[in-house]
């Protein structure tokens, strides 16, 4: 029975090893590759822990672009001082890291192609965006993009204004900062119309809509406000001790 036991654990390190040095006799453009299929929050994040090579494949400007406030080298390729020079450079597809700590400033950026903008912090509150008194929102959407793990504060006017496309906020905090004018203010803007009468189907497949899940929504006149043909629809909301915890969509009717 032990030698039984003792053969099982030489095949498996014999697998193991096998396994592993099949995945490293991989080139670099390869192993890039198959990295791009991983959700970068935690999956890809957590291959650049795995070793030296993976993480500088993993970390490599072709996957992400990075935004850092403080960059001790301008040349260092895909890292760029501030969100809106990141989204000029990107490309249809990227995925942008916003780094933790301080606030960035982000005011009536307008983002006409498909991304995917991430706090790079543990939780949404490390990683700040913050829109100035007198901008409409922080960041206009006219496009398929995606936005997780980041905390929006809006002054006044609106953290995010949808304005066609699909649109995905996952994981993140939104705030509208109290003032008099309050009712002037709402987290979510969306004036997105369809373009005919396409069936409902073909509309969640071609057409514009907002998701929302496990996000914060705090102050306003109201969570979302709607000026387009997309309604608010299956709306959930838990209360925790600290917040409250939203999950809608804004679709077609």
């Amino acid at each position: 029975m032990e030698e039984e036991k003792v053969r099982l654990k030489i095949l498996k390190s014999n697998c193991d090893i096998v396994s592993s040095s099949t995945i490293n006799s991989l080139d670099d453009g390869c192993l890039m590759h198959i990295f791009s299929y991983l959700p970068p929050i935690p999956d890809r994040f957590n291959t650049a822990l795995v070793c030296q090579r993976w993480c500088y494949l993993a970390c490599h400007p072709r996957l992400w672009l990075r935004v850092e406030r403080s960059i001790k080298n301008l040349a260092e390729p895909g890292v760029f001082s501030n969100i809106e020079t990141a989204i000029s450079a990107a490309r249809p597809g990227d995925t942008i890291l916003i780094a933790a700590g301080g606030n960035h400033i982000a005011c009536n950026i307008q983002i006409k192609k498909p991304l995917c903008l991430i706090g790079g912090g543990e939780l949404p509150d490390d990683t700040v965006l913050v829109c100035s008194r007198g901008s409409d929102s922080a960041l206009e959407f006219l496009s398929t993009c995606k936005v997780a793990n980041l905390t929006v504060r809006a002054e006044l006017g609106c953290c995010l204004l949808h304005r066609s496309g699909r649109l995905t906020i996952e994981g993140c905090i939104l705030q509208c900062e109290e003032n008099p004018l309050d009712f002037l203010s709402c987290p979510i803007v969306s004036t997105a119309s369809s373009s005919g009468p396409l069936s409902p189907s073909a509309f969640n497949v071609r057409g514009s809509s907002v998701s929302v899940s496990r996000t914060r929504i705090e102050g306003g006149n109201k969570a979302v406000s709607t000026s387009g043909t997309l309604a608010l629809q299956r709306v959930r909301v838990i209360y925790a001790r600290t917040a409250i915890f939203f999950w809608f969509d804004v679709d077609h009717q």
